[in-house]
Parts: C-alpha cells; sequence; structure tokens
C-alpha cells in the first residue's frame, strides 16, 4: 500500500529537494571556476637559467585577496641573455621579450594555464635593445644605439627605433605562422636606407649621444613616443621624440618633436583615451603632464607634478581617473588623482626596496603590483575607488634575483578571468 504524505511533509521534502539542487550547483561551480584572475610576468635580467639565459617568473593573482604565487614549472628560460623589457599582444595570447645581449625580441606562446612556449626570435636592428610597447598592428623596439659600424659602448652613438608588423596568424595555410600573430620583416626608413629611425637633434647638437629611456605607443595606435635625454651636455637635458606611425609601420617624425621632457626622463605611460601622456623625470623627482593634440605634447597645467626620489616608472588606470607612480630611491609608489590631465597627490605607499616596473592588472584593474629589483622581490595592491592603495594578502614575493620588467595577461585571454 502506497504512502500518503500530507501537506507539510510534502514543503520538508520540497524545500530538501531544492537544498541538494543548490547544492549540485555550487559544487559544480566550484569545479568550474578558479580564482586566479590575470597572470603576471616578471622578467628577471640575472644569469640564473639554462645558457646563462634571464629567467621570466609567472605569478597567477587571486581575484579575493590580490595574493600573488608562482604557477608550477615557474620559472621560465628568457631564451636570451640580458632581459630588459617585455610586453603582450593585443590578443593576450603572446608574449614579446626583449634581450640587450643578444640583440633579439623573444615570442612566447601563452598557454591558457599560464605557460610560456617560445615561439620566434628576431634580431633587432640596432644594437642593445632597451625598451619595447606593442599593439594590434605593431611592435615598436628602441635600441640604445642606432646600427652603426663605430656605435658601442666604448664609442658610443645616439639610439633608434624600429617598428615590426604584425600579421595574423593561425592554422590555415595561408597563415604566416602558426602563432595568433607574426612579426613581420622590420619596416625600412628610406631616408637613411636601414630598417631604423634615429633619435637625433638637429644643428649644432646633431652628433650628441641621445640616450633613449622607454617608449609608449597611443591607444590609437596613430603616434608613438620615446623618451630620452642628451648626455653630451651637462647638466642632461631630456625629450620625448614624437613619431606618427603610417600604413605598413612607417614612421614620421612629428612637427615640434622632440618635446623638452624635463633633465632625465625614465619612463613613459598614457591614458586609456591617448589624451594625456605622462613622463617621470629621474633626476628631478617629478611628472611631466602633457595633452596630445595632432601627436604634438603640449604641457599640462600645473606640470610637473611632484613625486619622490629618482622616479623610475608610470602607470594610467585604464578605468578610473588615477596615476601611480613607483619611486626607486625611496621604494614608493605615488597615487595620483587626474582632472582634466592634472595630477593631485593621494597618497604614497611603500613597496619593496627599489621599484622599477609597475602595472594594473588587465581582467579587473583592480590590484596593482611593482617590480622591485634590489629588493628581488613583488608588492602587490589592492586598488580601492578612491585610488587608495591597500596591501595584498603575503605581500611581498620572492622573485628571481634583479626583477626588472613585468606584464599581465587576463586568466584565459577574455578579461573575464575567473571562468575555466
Amino acid at each position: 500500500m502506497g504512502m500518503k504524505l500530507n501537506r507539510s511533509s510534502q514543503l520538508v521534502l520540497a524545500a530538501a529537494a531544492s537544498l541538494l539542487a543548490a547544492s549540485l550547483i555550487t559544487a559544480c561551480s566550484q569545479l568550474t571556476q578558479t580564482l586566479t584572475v590575470d597572470f603576471v610576468y616578471v622578467l628577471s635580467a640575472k644569469a640564473a637559467g639554462a645558457n646563462n639565459y634571464g629567467e621570466i617568473d609567472v605569478f597567477e593573482i587571486n581575484s579575493e585577496s590580490g595574493r600573488m604565487r608562482q604557477i608550477p614549472t615557474s620559472p621560465f628560460p628568457s631564451a636570451g641573455r640580458d632581459p630588459v623589457a617585455e610586453a603582450v599582444s593585443a590578443d593576450y595570447a603572446n608574449l614579446f621579450v626583449v634581450n640587450q645581449y643578444d640583440n633579439t625580441i623573444v615570442q612566447f606562446g601563452i598557454g591558457s594555464d599560464g605557460k610560456l612556449y617560445p615561439f620566434d626570435t628576431v634580431n633587432t636592428p640596432g644594437i642593445y635593445p632597451m625598451a619595447i610597447a606593442v599593439n594590434k598592428s605593431n611592435v615598436f623596439v628602441v635600441d640604445t644605439f642606432e646600427p652603426l659600424p663605430l656605435c658601442s659602448t666604448a664609442d658610443p652613438c645616439p639610439g633608434s627605433i624600429a617598428v615590426f608588423p604584425l600579421a595574423a596568424g593561425g592554422s590555415s595555410s595561408s597563415a604566416p605562422c602558426a602563432a595568433t600573430v607574426c612579426l613581420s620583416a622590420p619596416v625600412v626608413n628610406t631616408a637613411v636606407n636601414g630598417s631604423y629611425w634615429p633619435l637625433t637633434l638637429s644643428g649644432a647638437s646633431a652628433n650628441h649621444v641621445i640616450v633613449p629611456t622607454g617608449v609608449n605607443v597611443l591607444a590609437s595606435g596613430s603616434y608613438v613616443y620615446v623618451t630620452a635625454y642628451d648626455s653630451s651636455v651637462s647638466p642632461l637635458v631630456g625629450y620625448v621624440f614624437g613619431f606618427s606611425v603610417a600604413s605598413g609601420g612607417v614612421l614620421a617624425p612629428l612637427a615640434g618633436s622632440p618635446f623638452a621632457a624635463g633633465v632625465q626622463p625614465s619612463a613613459i605611460a598614457s591614458d586609456s583615451t591617448g589624451t594625456y601622456v605622462y613622463v617621470t623625470d629621474f633626476a628631478q623627482g617629478q611628472v611631466l603632464g602633457y595633452t596630445v593634440a595632432s601627436g604634438a605634447l603640449t604641457p599640462l597645467s600645473g606640470s610637473p607634478f611632484p613625486a619622490g626620489n629618482q622616479p623610475s616608472a608610470v602607470v594610467v588606470d585604464p578605468t578610473y581617473p588615477y596615476a601611480f607612480v613607483t619611486n626607486s630611491l625611496d621604494g614608493t609608489i605615488d597615487a595620483y588623482s587626474m582632472s582634466n590631465g592634472s595630477l593631485s597627490s593621494i597618497g604614497t605607499y611603500a613597496t619593496g626596496e627599489d621599484p622599477v616596473a609597475i602595472g594594473i592588472d588587465p581582467s579587473t584593474n583592480h590590484f596593482l603590483y611593482t617590480v622591485n629589483f634590489l629588493g628581488n622581490n613583488v608588492s602587490a595592491f589592492e586598488l580601492s575607488t578612491g585610488g587608495t592603495l591597500l596591501d595584498a594578502q603575503f605581500s611581498p614575493y620572492a622573485a628571481t634575483a634583479e626583477p626588472v620588467a613585468a606584464a599581465a595577461v587576463p586568466h584565459n585571454g577574455t578579461g573575464g578571468g575567473i571562468q575555466q
């Protein structure tokens, strides 16, 4: 004989069934989600890897606490000696590493688990590459010396910039390579009959040794800027060399370039709209701000803005009106709010010793990290909506000795970050 349930018993069973279903959904969610929101690639110049290569530490960022920890099998060899700079492709599928002693750019494929897979190596046109910037169309690399026979550390000459166009790759038979993007041959500058644009002054200063320090390409891709200083004079004189970028990556110096940039510019960044450019002055302890109009740079009202001692790196929040500058001598970050480009101090925060690079996580724009050269570690912070910083859990994190640069990708390359 079947058992008949009263209404209260039916309700209890229904509630139990609902609870079980919710538990199953939660369990499935836990199995299909990860708290890793980004992968951060920290480049170390120390020759600790195989063949005296530098190394790349790969950290994952926890989306709840901001804690960074190295993934299994990290670090990876940089596939070259003395790596000094790196950048990721616009699709987050490739990492480009500059190895100074080898005069190379090494392209790595980025796996869904954050691991790195060497794919291609090209030589830079000049001597001793030192900075790189990447957008959807081009890779821009800055060399310490232009490629002339007499150029060397014993007999220095001006720096130069080169452009490697990117072609779409893939698995089809017509694709130039199997990676998502492929490095094409560097663009030829017909004015010098070579694959580079020299960073030189005119007139009586034409033979001065111009030392490049950084490079930035605007979000539009229409303009690229190189920070540099004239080492042939005392005191030093800083500049920003500006170029328009035509189809195919051909560069043309902008009218009014080079633009005055303090004494010893050390780093450069722009906002996500390409309206403002910021340059740190290492010697003066300042941040120079500019508005951009048809590529030309005009100093902002109130510029330069005060920073700490020996500012070394700058980043602009892509979502909120904030900028952050590392001060290498002080071991600090200065946080600024932005209003019509002008900077106002929010506060100063301690990092590890000698911060030389800075970045914001690209998935949520919620976490900020610094690479600390003398500290041999990475500091991480949580960003508040007011631009203030909170130390991430267990920060700082040990890195390979002498880290010099960092780049990051969202987990799974989408910006969503938490779905596997």
